[in-house]
């Protein structure tokens, strides 16, 4: 639950919470978590009392009700901690919430929305499969409907959140061939969840398998009481969770490269600190200039959300280079940091392993490559 202090604070208020909330709390114990292979829960609690859940929803259904451009200043905070506290409530806050928000009827969003905003319930996005990842249109799972509702059968695979989230937001093919979206409630009778046995990268936040066996559903399930609109919605979702993916790059390689330039200077070798090596300054000033431009993109494109229509293709471009550039300035931590970078649990070399999946979350850069590619004459015309 929202602490109640916390909706009376105007914006600049509320992200000194935040930033202060990153340097006291998540930062200093991301070893605890990692020692444990989960976020302490007490820590989860302390996400929802500080707001987190809430960021994305409107003050109307509990939430705190920020505009997209503030929404990724705060990711620029949580995230110099580790992306794995983020996933904890990732799928609250972008896919699964801006789906009901703009399409879920009044019933569902009653029943979800002022719940997920307080943290109380959180969802997962249940769309890829094995034959459907960057091509989500290949879906298999089927939803048949019959008098009781749906019944709803398949395998979905890497969902983050999945193995604890309350509801899953499912995405199956209905009678119409057409790909329909469902609330499907995780401990419903035939739902099956399974954590990997090894995770490269995000090792405290698994993603899940997850089976559907014959799981009935009602009507009032089926998300906008409509069939056929599931590729409608999970846009919606993903260009939320694209805008937020960006700024989350942007946040790791802004805490990479703190740690990379305080190493330089505190390591000597030839009488000399690592930051007076003309190589070393050039690996830290293009990071930072590549970070920076970074940062005014995902910017730019938040401020466009807020304007109207998000701009899908500048969203993927955003989201193509953020995530790259975070890899490359990761790259160059390690590389500043030497052994250390290698053998030890300084938080670089952990960081540059989880934003080495932010290159795939959301459509993987190839993909955005193409399609770019593909709209170059509308967007340049």
């Amino acid at each position: 639950m929202i602490d109640p202090q916390i909706r009376d604070l105007d914006f600049d208020a509320y992200r000194q919470v935040i930033r202060d909330f990153t340097d006291n709390e998540l930062i200093p114990r991301e070893n605890e978590m990692v020692s444990a292979g989960e976020v302490p829960a007490d820590l989860v609690t302390r996400m929802a009392e500080v707001g987190l859940f809430g960021i994305t929803l409107p003050r109307s259904v509990g939430g705190l009700g920020w505009t997209v451009e503030q929404q990724v200043l705060l990711t620029f905070e949580f995230t110099r901690s580790s992306a794995v506290y983020r996933s904890r409530f990732s799928t609250s806050i972008g896919l699964a919430s801006q789906i009901l928000l703009e399409y879920g009827t009044d019933a569902q969003r009653e029943q979800y929305l002022p719940a997920m905003a307080a943290g109380e319930c959180v969802m997962a996005f249940a769309l890829t499969e094995e034959q459907a990842g960057s091509d989500a249109s290949a879906v298999r799972a089927t939803a048949t409907n019959t008098p009781d509702g749906y019944v709803i059968n398949g395998e979905k695979r890497f969902i983050t959140n999945g193995a604890w989230a309350d509801v899953l937001v499912v995405f199956a093919r209905t009678a119409d061939g057409e790909i329909s979206s469902f609330l499907v409630d995780r401990e419903s009778p035939g739902v099956e969840t399974r954590l990997p046995e090894l995770m490269n990268g995000h090792a405290e936040g698994p993603v899940a398998e997850i089976s559907l066996r014959d799981v009935v559903v009602s009507a009032d399930r089926l998300i906008g009481g409509a069939t056929g609109l599931g590729m409608v919605h999970a846009m919606r979702g993903i260009n939320q969770a694209r805008t937020h993916v960006a700024a989350t790059a942007v946040g790791q390689a802004t805490r990479m490269l703190t740690e990379a330039m305080k190493y330089a200077g505190s390591r000597e070798q030839f009488d000399q600190p690592l930051a007076e090596f003309g190589a070393v300054q050039a690996m830290l000033g293009r990071s930072y200039a590549e970070l920076e431009a970074g940062r005014a993109m995902i910017l730019d494109c938040a401020r466009e959300f807020d304007r109207g229509t998000p701009p899908r293709h500048r969203i993927a471009a955003a989201k193509l280079y953020c995530t790259e550039m975070a890899s490359v300035v990761g790259d160059r931590a390690v590389q500043v940091l030497g052994g250390v970078g290698i053998v030890g649990n300084h938080p670089v070399p952990r960081m540059w392993r989880d934003v080495r999946a932010l290159r795939i979350y959301e459509g993987a850069s190839q993909i955005h490559e193409r399609n770019l590619a593909r709209a170059l004459p509308s967007l340049l015309g």
